[in-house]
């Protein structure tokens, strides 16, 4: 058995790939604007997570080898965490980390 391997479109950075998909102009006008701000969104919680553990490790003066054996991730992921390389975190991750110096995080719904 062989897999069909080959690529038979690829979709351009930022192209509105609602209307690739057969979209009528109007409704990809809106879904490409909604994903738009679920991804913002999601990138500034991303962010807020990140700088309460940024802070954390600054306020108690770990180096990232010692951060990272208390969160219980590697030295790079503690790097990646105070660089604030979001699309390498899940919000659950970076809550779970939170929770391991004992800051527990809340939600709120607006």
């Amino acid at each position: 058995m062989t897999i069909d391997t080959e690529v038979r479109h690829v979709t351009k950075p930022g192209a509105n790939v609602f209307l690739e998909l057969g979209f009528s102009a109007a409704e990809a006008k809106k879904l490409h604007a909604a994903s738009r701000k679920q991804i913002n969104d999601t990138r500034l919680l991303k962010q807020q997570l990140m700088a309460e553990l940024s802070n954390w490790i600054a306020e108690h003066q770990l180096r990232q080898a010692d951060a990272a054996q208390i969160l219980m991730v590697s030295r790079p992921r503690v790097s990646d965490v105070v660089n604030q390389k979001t699309s390498k975190f899940t919000i659950d991750t970076l809550v779970e980390m939170l929770s391991r110096v004992g800051k527990p995080v809340r939600l709120a719904v607006e």
